[in-house]
């Protein structure tokens, strides 16, 4: 037997599937959950709210082994994030959620509707939740937004707006009865959801 190494391209490895476990155990394994789709929090002030939607691949199948990830503001606009000079120290709302789609394709987030922020040139943007989507088969994770249809700061939004007229609709959840947000993701096709380089 040879000890050489083949020649060749080491082939590329996907962002997915993932195992279960250590994954979103939500209470199913003897685990910490330090990541979890609730990131409410007794000292969080601010709406209530759920997302929740599914996740869609290229021919519409849902995706039954994809995780999400969200990063957002407080009610307040305001990240947990030192760099973030107006958030406050002493609050356990940290604004990170991760989730695993189920085996219909589907997610939810319990968090707050989060507050106006500032972009880097200190115009103000539209309420959102940033999302980030892991998948198997894909090379990278993919980023996006979640916008919210009752908000009227939509229409000055800077970052909706280099966005073409006729595909903002895909970064847009909707209003259900009660607290519910539904947002689809669509990962390719005619839907697909606009998705950010960052």
């Amino acid at each position: 037997m040879s000890n050489q190494r083949p020649d060749g391209v080491t082939p590329s490895q996907t962002v997915g599937p993932y195992f279960k476990y250590g994954l979103t155990p939500n209470g199913e394994y003897e685990w910490n959950d330090a990541f979890t789709n609730n990131l409410l929090t007794p000292d969080v002030s601010g709406d209530r709210i759920r997302v929740e939607g599914k996740v869609f691949d290229g021919d519409g199948a849902v995706v039954v082994d994809c995780m999400l990830e969200i990063w957002q503001a407080d009610g307040q606009g305001r990240f947990s994030d030192p760099q973030d000079k107006r958030a406050l120290p002493n609050s356990s709302f940290k604004g990170f959620g991760r989730c695993g789609t189920d085996k219909t394709g589907g997610y939810a987030f319990d968090t707050i509707k989060p507050g106006s922020v500032p972009d880097p040139d200190g115009n103000p943007q539209a309420p959102h939740i940033l999302l980030a989507v892991f998948a198997r088969g894909m090379l990278l994770h993919l980023y996006t937004r979640i916008y919210f249809d009752d908000e009227a700061g939509n229409a000055g939004d800077p970052v909706l707006a280099q966005v073409p007229a006729d595909r903002r609709a895909t970064l847009i959840a909707t209003r259900q009865t009660g607290n519910a947000y539904t947002f689809d993701v669509h990962l390719q096709g005619d839907r697909e959801t606009v998705f950010f380089d960052v």
